[in-house]
């Protein structure tokens, strides 16, 4: 679950760290209110969106050569003809595709005085099963191309979780921020906090970029990303409270209700398979015979007839899918629960497009069984590669 920037500062001031004052501002009348409660006289007014490259971005209602969606302001006046051309159009970044999401909130912040900016990150490094600091002196909106062209400006430290961020870990961060004087010692205390906030709050990601070194020599977090780990979440209702469902897909959203693991892509396949792994594999053999998958989506091991129908049902509301795959290999979850899910939410829903079903494993005969005496128009598969060809060969013919 991802959560907007004011919202992530919020977070992190309640572990310490320094943000700069800011107002979040969700109506046009409310934004010479807003900016009056801030000391300025600059003041920044950014998009809230669930996507990077704000900055860079552009607004799809306004002319070309227009400010994007992070615009500095010098004036009261400035921010309120700032927030009325922002609120409510549409901004496009790299992240967000030719689509575009609507900016429904927006952020007024104090301005500051950046001497450097730098970047800070902390996430689960899987190659060592630890979480982990990135860094890099080259802070800022082009952090994508000093990763891309000049990766050893980029460090990565591992952090014991015996022992948590110690005063060598700091100091190493230190050097490769090439901190000194009152930033370094503000990273003594920065360093910890932000490691204690990632764990404690059971997070995914934390971005910050820029971390700002300012004029007067001390650290701030300018800007911030979190995003939290969905399996942890029934621990944290606070958590919860912020998530802002606007910005989410609302198949997504449905699924999320059933316990799916479901993520929607830009293909025109849709898949239904048990298993992570399983997924990832039919994805990659629809893309090898020339076709995009529409979704990701794992029922899990141990679906039930209605979470195998809702699952159905999500992948068969997406308007771009012309085809749906169903892989399953069944150990725990059994071939005859998956057959009698399709066909209830066939029955409920209709079938407008071609269906490929590819079953093996638990009462495999059974659930062949279900769906040939169904009366479905389903095209049976002898294994993985098969059924891609003839999901393929069915969307393209």
């Amino acid at each position: 679950m991802n959560i907007h920037e004011y919202q992530a500062k919020q977070v992190l001031k309640g572990f310490g760290a320094p943000v700069a004052e800011g107002v979040p501002v969700f109506q046009a009348g409310d934004a010479e209110a807003a900016a009056k409660r801030l000391p300025g006289p600059l003041y920044v007014v950014k998009s809230q969106i669930h996507a990077g490259g704000r900055g860079k971005g552009k607004f799809k209602e306004l002319p070309a050569d227009a400010k994007g969606g992070v615009r500095l302001a010098k004036s009261i006046a400035e921010v309120v003809t700032n927030v009325n051309e922002m609120l409510g159009h549409t901004l496009v970044t790299k992240q967000t595709g030719p689509a575009g999401k609507q900016v429904n909130r927006l952020y007024i912040e104090d301005g500051a005085d950046i001497d450097r900016e730098l970047y800070l990150s902390i996430l689960v490094d899987r190659s060592v099963g630890r979480v982990a600091f990135v860094v890099s002196t080259e802070g800022g909106m082009d952090i994508e191309t000093v990763a891309h062209d000049t990766p050893e400006k980029i460090v990565t430290l591992a952090i014991d979780p015996a022992k948590g961020v110690t005063s060598d870990d700091v100091a190493r961060l230190n050097e490769a921020l090439k901190l000194s004087g009152e930033a370094a010692k503000d990273g003594e205390t920065l360093f910890p906090l932000l490691y204690k906030a990632f764990t404690e709050k059971d997070m995914s990601l934390l971005e910050v970029n820029p971390l700002i070194v300012m004029k007067d020599g001390r650290l701030r977090v300018l800007d911030a990303k979190v995003s939290f780990d969905n399996n942890a979440l029934f621990r944290h209702a606070d958590m919860m409270e912020l998530r802002d469902e606007t910005e989410e897909d609302e198949k997504e959203i449905e699924a999320s209700k059933y316990d799916l693991a479901y993520v929607a892509l830009d293909g025109n396949i849709g898949c239904m398979v048990n298993g992570a792994g399983l997924a990832m594999a039919t994805m990659d053999i629809i893309k090898l015979y020339g076709a995009e998958p529409a979704n990701f989506l794992d029922v899990g091991g141990g679906a039930s007839k209605e979470k195998v129908t809702a699952a159905f049902k999500i992948i068969t509301k997406d308007p771009a899918v012309e085809g749906i795959l169903v892989n399953i290999f069944g150990g725990i979850m059994k071939c005859d629960v998956i057959a009698e899910g399709v066909v209830a939410a066939v029955k409920e829903v209709g079938l407008k497009v071609p269906l490929v079903v590819r079953l093996e494993g638990t009462n495999v005969d059974l659930g062949k069984k279900i769906l040939r005496e169904s009366g479905l128009n389903v095209t049976p598969a002898d294994d993985l590669d098969d059924a891609a060809k003839k999901i393929v060969a069915a969307v393209k013919g």
